[in-house]
């Protein structure tokens, strides 16, 4: 099929149309020629490497009218299938207004003022005037990896005035490598402020995984796509580990990302940012599956990535492959969303697990005690160490004996004197913001000693990963069992022991009808503000016909979460996790946990165990 010719004045009206200025303009010929077809027999041609013109016809690609409309109606689904089908050329000016919408809708603090970031650039150099001498890169940047993707000067200037404004306004960034190379990529579209916009987004995003920033995320996620690749790749996996013996597999995927930010064409890697900036970093996942397969193929068939060629240095292989990859980005992004089993949720439990891991591996080595492998845990105390936390659990008895004397009015509810010799140790490095130090003493008094053993880890905080019922099931369900703990508006701090996994909601009967209710007796309620109490369930006595309102332990759904029921429900949260209610109820024979009944949420935090 052919289409229209491009003569030396059409392509520089439409490179004029590209709303960057810090682009080398040579750059957009070596972009722009491989995407058009020479329309009579006297033109030069050259291979559509994206799509293939109709006669006389434009290919019909969406507007970006149409995608505001559908991501206004909260259609995401539908914007998600738009943006990986319309293969928009490289310099197609729908990106100047697409990518900065598709940042914003993550963007989770309040819409930034005009000229706030034009403050902050005064704030951290004195001037809003673009220095000529180099700016110091912050430390998260890798600096092997600065790629500028043929920014001029004054474009990389911009680049790294960004990186150091949104170093300075986000702290907590320790480690984020890949943050310049998307920095240059934005600024192939539009302005240095909304470039700093765009990354704002990406960065502060709550629901979605867009741009590593520490160490351990960075390592956690290459860790996560060898997981994945090993089970969705498992032929090339194998022979690479097959044909290089002594070469770790880990070596190959520390440089995942680079594959792709490093290797591939513009135009493919602009087709993938389509798609990236709106779902996030499993676009990057499965790209990254396909680029292992393809190169195991050729391998196979090409004597140029033959084993002896490639097996001192498989990583440079890599993306010297990807330089001149033999599939279009259509044809790439075709292979990459054809991949079947790699669910968002599937990826979150890979990730979570592999996080767990390395947070419990992290905390067991820093601390002043060392522990050592048991045969039934990798997280169980030395016998020297239950001395040390026998001597702690003493003094800490004696604390909460004194508490206990000035509580009498909790009666039989109050706390009791159980030594926490096991259950101490593991929470010494636990930084909660719901409650205090002695408060978490007190409850690792009151969990199953078997539990007790165990390395506890941060599955879910509202904090970190945002107000979502949905985000709460990917990174909670799977656990069990789980702890979670309340902090009101009102610094009331209560919560429950749940002895089941989340995701037995979905779990359905011998009718195929999902059961209501479900957990078991060992699930308790808890509260430590203002009052100090574990209420168990009424059936740990072994009391018989208690009715079935005694065992109503735990529910959810789409809308909210339940714990406890029977005339009341102990602790019922929304949808949202912002609001919420408590009553007494049957299955625990509580109080209401807090004086109101009603409450807002201020911090939900849930706990896993390592090891369990």
């Amino acid at each position: 099929m052919v289409g229209k010719v491009l003569g030396i004045k059409d392509l520089e009206q439409f490179s004029s149309r590209r709303s960057s200025v810090y682009v080398d303009p040579e750059c957009d010929k070596f972009f722009e020629l491989p995407l058009f077809i020479a329309a009579s027999s006297n033109d030069i041609t050259t291979k559509c490497q994206c799509f293939q013109f109709s006669p006389g016809k434009e290919p019909a690609l969406r507007s970006y009218t149409e995608i505001q409309q559908l991501l206004q109606q909260g259609k995401k689904r539908d914007v998600k299938n738009i943006l990986r089908e319309n293969s928009w050329p490289i310099n197609s000016p729908i990106r100047a207004q697409l990518w900065p919408m598709l940042c914003g809708q993550h963007q989770t603090k309040q819409q930034m003022l005009d000229g706030f970031y034009w403050e902050m650039v005064h704030q951290v150099f004195g001037t809003t005037e673009l220095s000529e001498k180099p700016i110091m890169l912050p430390a998260f940047v890798d600096a092997t990896h600065c790629l500028p993707y043929h920014l001029t000067s004054t474009g990389r200037a911009v680049a790294d005035r960004i990186v150091n404004v949104l170093g300075y306004d986000c702290p907590d960034i320790t480690y984020s490598p890949v943050l310049y190379p998307i920095t240059s990529i934005l600024l192939h579209f539009m302005s240095e402020e909304e470039a700093y916009i765009c990354l704002a987004g990406l960065v502060g995003s709550k629901e979605k995984v867009f741009i590593n920033q520490t160490k351990l995320q960075h390592e956690v996620t290459w860790k996560t796509v060898m997981q994945i690749a090993k089970k969705h790749t498992k032929s090339a996996t194998s022979y690479f580990q097959r044909i290089c013996p002594g070469l770790k597999l880990e070596r190959i995927f520390m440089d995942w990302c680079w594959w792709i930010l490093a290797g591939l064409p513009f135009q493919h890697l602009v087709r993938i940012m389509d798609c990236y900036f709106h779902e996030g970093i499993k676009v990057l996942y499965r790209v990254a599956l396909v680029i292992l397969n393809l190169f195991h193929k050729e391998c196979q068939s090409n004597n140029e990535w033959s084993p002896d060629n490639i097996k001192n240095d498989i990583g440079n292989a890599l993306i010297k492959f990807c330089k001149k990859i033999p599939v279009s980005p259509a044809k790439l992004l075709h292979a990459a969303f054809s991949i079947r089993g790699l669910s968002t949720q599937y990826i979150s439990r890979i990730f979570i697990k592999t996080e767990m891991l390395l947070k419990s591996r992290s905390v067991l080595t820093s601390g002043s005690k060392q522990l050592i492998k048991s045969r039934s845990s990798d997280n169980l105390p030395t016998s020297q160490s239950q001395v040390n936390i026998q001597m702690m659990s003493h003094t800490l008895t004696i604390r909460e004996k004194l508490h206990s004397e000035s509580c009498r009015n909790l009666g039989e509810k109050s706390p009791g004197h159980r030594a926490i010799a096991m259950g101490v140790y593991p929470i010494h490095n636990l930084k909660s913001q719901a409650c205090k130090n002695e408060d978490l003493f007190t409850l690792w008094s009151w969990l199953p000693v078997r539990i007790t053993m165990y390395q506890p880890v941060l599955l879910y905080t509202t904090e970190e990963h945002g107000c979502s019922l949905t985000t709460f099931y990917v990174r909670v369900e799977q656990h069990e069992p789980t702890l979670l703990m309340i902090k009101t508006c009102n610094n009331e701090v209560f919560g429950a022991y749940c002895s089941s996994r989340w995701f037995e909601r979905n779990v359905k009967d011998d009718k195929g009808q999902r059961q209501a209710y479900f957990g078991t007796g060992e699930t308790f309620l808890f509260s430590l503000y203002p009052e100090r109490a574990k209420y168990p369930w009424v059936g740990i006595e072994g009391d018989k016909d208690l009715g079935h309102s005694s065992e109503l332990f735990m529910a959810a759904d789409s809308k909210m979460i339940t714990i406890g029921g029977g005339e009341g429900q102990a602790i019922w949260m929304d949808e949202n996790i912002r609001f919420g209610k408590t009553d007494s109820c049957k299955t625990f024979n509580n109080p209401p946990l807090c004086p109101s009944g009603d409450f807002e949420i201020r911090v939900l935090e849930v706990y896993g165990f390592v090891g369990i």
